[in-house]
């Protein structure tokens, strides 16, 4: 039997109880043990809630036990929390992004290699079985070669900016926070990107509280509302992404991500859920047609590169949400702004390892687990 992982948890907001939750009720391999905040009060809560110590960063730092730490404070937060965690000698997962600063985040990608400490980063949907299943498509050869790409997402800030406020702030933007989701899914399916062009605004940057309690109040969005861009992949496809917070959202919501091939169309899910169906048009067909799941984890799975990266480090290997693509793809989003800004079009200098795709499991059913149970290396 292998052991266990065991791990805390480093912020205490909302997005605590859907890992805390997932992680206690579908991986053997993570052992959750504590949990830390700024806010003492909210760590008690969670510990409380599932079980597990309230730690400070101290206790957190003195305990060996605890090999991998999962840090789910707010972007701006994440270069200052990572760098104290991998300097502790502790493994990280982050949620994204790796950070919000391209320098900062290349300063951790070094620390963690000087180290000899894995660090990995959200979004982890993309092991989810939507984006694996698109991923056996593509890589079967069914649509043939992947000529372009697409991917739309509007949203309304009017309504996200008031309910979570760290969306008007640096790393918070429909780009860095909600954009990466698909450009992740992009590059999980197509591998690393060459170049870049971008435009990229803040809509109407000063915004009025409609609450009871602050009516009338202004506050300034510091992030982008819209980006827009085109992408040119290192194998030679050519995408276009468009995301909008100056519009509607639609619950559930209705984006676009599209794969076209020389021999169909693949009509993906939503990359911000680990589920959904995935369609293919093939040539002489006019209708789509759904696929079969071919992979696991369907429903809400945050935790899943968590998990992932607990068996790497068990198996000694690379883990599949790995700082590389996470650099790289929040390098894309950069490039977007500084190719805005310089109205020329960016080259990317970073890349990234392909990793393989998940080996199929039984949909629905814990693809680790059973695969630990068959004696299966993932």
């Amino acid at each position: 039997m292998i052991k266990p992982v065991k791990i805390a948890i480093v912020g205490c907001g909302f997005i605590a109880d859907a890992y805390l939750s997932t992680i206690r009720k579908k991986f053997k391999i993570l052992d959750v043990v504590g949990c830390s905040d700024l806010d003492p009060a909210k760590a008690q809560e969670k510990a409380e809630r599932y079980g597990i110590r309230a730690l400070t960063m101290a206790e957190l730092a003195a305990d060996d036990s605890i090999e991998l730490v999962v840090n789910l404070t707010t972007p701006g937060a994440h270069y200052p929390v990572i760098k104290q965690l991998l300097e502790m000698g502790k493994h990280v997962y982050t949620e994204k992004v790796l950070s919000v600063e391209l320098e900062h985040a290349a300063e951790l990608v070094a620390l963690a290699n000087a180290k000899g400490l894995a660090l990995g980063a959200a979004p982890d949907t993309f092991l989810g079985s939507a984006i694996q299943t698109a991923r056996f498509v593509v890589d079967s050869g069914l649509i043939g070669e992947i000529t372009s790409c697409h991917a739309v997402l509007t949203r309304d800030s009017e309504l996200f900016n008031r309910a979570f406020p760290f969306t008007a702030k640096p790393g918070g933007g429909i780009g860095f926070d909600v954009g990466i989701y698909y450009i992740t899914a992009l590059l999980s399916l197509l591998g690393p990107i060459r170049e870049v062009g971008g435009v990229v605004h803040t809509h109407r940057p000063d915004k009025m509280h409609y609450g009871l309690d602050r009516f009338g109040e202004t506050f300034p969005v510091q992030c982008e509302n819209l980006m827009a861009g085109t992408l040119q992949f290192a194998r030679g496809t050519v995408g276009n992404v468009l995301f909008d917070s100056n519009s509607i959202f639609t619950y559930p919501e209705k984006p676009s991500l599209v794969l076209h091939g020389s021999l169909g169309v693949l009509l993906m899910a939503d990359p911000n859920l680990f589920g959904g169906e995935v369609k293919v048009i093939l040539k002489g067909n006019s209708e789509p047609v759904v696929m079969p799941s071919s992979h696991a984890y369907d429903s809400e799975c945050r935790g899943l590169g968590v998990a992932e990266m607990a068996w790497s480090l068990r198996q000694n290997r690379k883990h599949r949400a790995s700082k590389e693509m996470a650099y790289h793809a929040l390098e894309v989003l950069h490039g977007l702004v500084r190719s805005s800004a310089t109205h020329a079009n960016e080259r990317i200098r970073s890349t990234f390892e392909p990793m393989p795709a998940l080996r199929r499991g039984f949909a629905g059913q814990g693809q680790f687990e059973f695969m630990e149970e068959a004696g299966i290396a993932l």
